[in-house]
């Protein structure tokens, strides 16, 4: 049997500011974006660049309770993994497009490592394995 995770929902507050942040300050292309007038919602996945099967399905809230998880679906863990195959390219693209980062780089038994919030608060890794 073969299986993977395709599409990881982040919650955002609106479609079109997390598209841009996304696509313009993370670099990741947009794959699809369509209307569901049944729902008056939209299907908006990104995905980063380079080979993998999972992306991200950006999953506008709705009504209080899924709002009140904006930025904090996990908690104040790290939530997503960004992996690099450069991690010093990336750390500086980001951190000169206004990148928050809340752990300075540091090098750990598996790679090289830093966390940064995206534009609601979430925490990512964005990690340069050793391997």
């Amino acid at each position: 049997m073969k299986q993977s995770i395709g599409l990881v929902a982040l919650v955002v507050r609106d479609y079109d500011e997390a598209i841009k942040f996304y696509t313009e300050t993370l670099d990741f292309s947009l794959v699809e974006d369509t209307y569901i007038p049944a729902q008056d919602k939209r299907w908006v996945v990104v995905e980063a660049p380079g080979p993998g099967p999972t992306r991200l399905l950006l999953a506008r809230a709705v009504g209080d309770e899924q709002a009140s998880r904006i930025g904090n679906q996990t908690g104040g863990r790290v939530f997503l993994f960004l992996y690099t195959d450069d991690f010093w390219r990336d750390y500086n693209a980001y951190k000169s497009k206004g990148v928050e980062f809340v752990r300075p780089p540091k090098e750990e038994n598996y790679g090289t490592v830093a966390v940064f919030k995206d534009l609601y608060g979430n925490l990512w890794d964005l990690v340069q394995s050793k391997d």
